[in-house]
């Protein structure tokens, strides 16, 4: 075993430039949700040069399928490990969540896994790496879970850049909601008896909501914009609109959340006489259930090739934001660490596009999937380990419903 992670860790070593030009070219290009044409091109073609067998539009326009071992039947004795890219980026500040290094990490983690594999001389199961288009906002994943990209899967791994090295970060759900009021129009000034005013509304709401902010958990998150708000002052507005995301820790709450922030939108409507439609997103960002043997493997080969982690408990625990690899989580054991990258700026910053995009955020990039790949083969040559994986997930799973 120890011959085959050196293996790996050495590929990644060798591979050391080119793994950095393919980042660079990304950041470069930055592309939004399902349309990262040039992405999925850039690396699909690394893949498809180091041999990997790659599925080009795989369920969606912008991801791929790259395999290695397909011949191998899926069955509990041999593994199938997928290892996920993101590299959607942000509209006008390019790729400040990192996604190109996101990306830099499954290709170099996949292909160290690959040439340790078929050093291996036998087969040992199958590896996935897999492309995950439109991870900021549209919940990508969703899609790929639906149109079934995740059957037959062991467990699944990927790892994003932050300001700080965590191997179990908390990632909470969330779900978007618009809200729409519908009044009637009239002079404001001459005839305001004549109107219904969709505003008044959408004020009540967001002050009912800001209400309820006092009997919310503490880990509770609500926040939102009236992003329609009328025409002009001299007429009762007849349409507004607001958007807000729910985010809460645990899928239970969540429920709970939705249901007491739906009392407030209808409410609203009660109170003007104005009609409402609101819609809860189907595509839901479900909490990040973080595999605690598959973590705990992770830390352990990570600080062998010199990554520290966190240790100050409230950036351990520190209430984060939200992501779609969290539905895979709740399909497939699952980890996703964050890794410092040399900069303390936070995610969705022009800074922290600047990090991203920066040479010095190499070495922690490549470190990190060297974890990650010998994390992946100690999946594949352990079957007892995988058993206890599962066992995690069962219960993970149990409390959450």
């Amino acid at each position: 075993m120890a011959d085959l992670k050196k293996l790996a860790c050495d590929h990644i070593d060798k591979l050391t430039a080119e793994l950095g030009s393919l980042s660079q070219d990304i950041w470069d290009h930055p592309e939004l949700g399902y349309k990262e044409y040039h992405a999925h091109d850039v690396i699909s073609n690394f893949l498809e040069e180091r041999g990997f067998e790659v599925r080009r539009k795989y369920k969606l326009d912008t991801s791929f399928c790259a395999t290695f071992g397909h011949n191998v039947p899926d069955n509990d004795d041999l593994p199938h490990i997928a290892v996920l890219c993101e590299y959607d980026a942000l509209p006008g500040i390019g790729h400040a969540c990192g996604h190109n290094l996101i990306a830099e990490v499954g290709v170099a983690t996949g292909v160290a896994i690959k040439h340790a594999l078929e050093s291996a001389g036998k087969p040992m199961g199958k590896l996935t790496v897999l492309g995950t288009p439109a991870e900021e906002g549209l919940c990508g994943k969703h899609d790929l879970i639906k149109g079934g990209a995740f059957d037959g899967v062991d467990a699944a791994m990927m790892a994003h850049p932050s300001q700080f090295t965590v191997s179990k970060p908390n990632y909470v759900s969330m779900t978007p909601v618009t809200i729409t009021y519908r009044g009637q129009a009239a002079h404001a000034s001459s005839y305001p008896w004549e109107g219904v005013n969709a505003l008044d509304a959408a004020v009540l709401c967001y002050n009912n909501i800001s209400c309820l902010r006092q009997q919310m958990k503490p880990t509770w998150r609500v926040h939102g914009v009236i992003s329609k708000g009328g025409l002009q002052p001299n007429i009762i507005p007849e349409e507004t609109e607001l958007q807000y995301y729910l985010r809460t820790p645990t899928e239970p709450e969540h429920k709970i959340l939705i249901s007491k922030v739906t009392n407030c939108i209808e409410a609203a409507a009660l109170a003007t006489g104005c009609e409402t439609d609101y819609k809860y997103s189907e595509k839901h960002y479900y909490s990040l259930l973080s595999n605690a043997t598959m973590a705990d493997v992770f830390e352990e080969n990570a600080k062998s090739v010199g990554i520290a982690f966190e240790q100050k408990p409230e950036l351990i625990r520190k209430f984060g934001g939200s992501t779609d690899m969290g539905n895979v989580s709740h399909i497939v054991p699952s980890i996703h660490p964050k890794f410092y990258i040399g900069t303390t700026a936070s995610n969705h910053s022009k800074t922290f596009t600047q990090a991203a995009g920066d040479p010095k955020a190499q070495p922690y990039t490549l470190a990190i999937a060297k974890g990650l790949a010998m994390t992946a083969l100690d999946l594949f040559t352990k079957p007892d380990l995988l058993s206890t994986i599962r066992a995690d997930y069962q219960r993970d799973v149990s409390e959450q419903a």
